[in-house]
């Protein structure tokens, strides 16, 4: 019988050391320094500074996607009335990429590839360079202590990569 049993036994094991073999990495470990809630701290670009806002990255669907949600407070000025803008991004993997789906209040729709810089300091995001529109590039740089500075670039449909600020701020991790 305790032959039986030793011959078995590598059998009932194979098993469970296939799946500790396979432990699934963290996709989204690279992320990590942007995960959380922030709150902007302030800003410069063409809309103005906001004089307020933040956003949220979470992971959502069991870790399978990341969720922004995204709010910004814009004040009056000579030009426009004082406005809020909302927006939020969907970041999910496909094959071996990291693709994200923006849509905002105002009613822009923005497909990216997304990317960790390899030193890891860094995630940026960049849409395709379309015939018809501008071409847009989002960028978070990790500061350190809880700080992360947002570059939003822009580059005209006729210069595809020729990107220029946009919008420019600095968040922090809410405690």
């Amino acid at each position: 019988m305790k032959k039986i049993a030793l011959y078995f036994l590598p059998l009932l094991m194979f098993p469970m050391l296939a799946v500790a073999q396979t432990a699934p990495q963290d996709p989204w470990a690279g992320w990590k320094f942007l995960l959380g809630e922030w709150v902007a701290e302030g800003s410069s670009g063409v809309p103005g500074s906001a004089s307020g806002g933040g956003f949220t990255l979470e992971p959502e669907l069991g870790g399978k996607v990341l969720v922004r949600k995204n709010h910004a407070e814009y004040p009056a000025t000579k030009d426009h009335p004082a406005f809020s803008h909302d927006d939020l991004m969907v970041v999910y993997r496909e094959g071996g990429a990291t693709r994200a789906l923006y849509d905002d209040s105002e009613g822009h729709v923005i497909h990216y590839d997304a990317a960790v810089t390899p030193d890891g300091k860094q995630i940026q995001f960049v849409s395709e360079a379309s015939g018809g529109g501008p071409q847009f590039r989002l960028t978070y740089g990790d500061l350190g202590d809880g700080v992360v500075r947002v570059l939003f670039e822009i580059a005209p449909p006729d210069k595809p990569g020729a990107f220029a600020k946009y919008v420019e701020a600095t968040v922090r991790r809410k405690q």
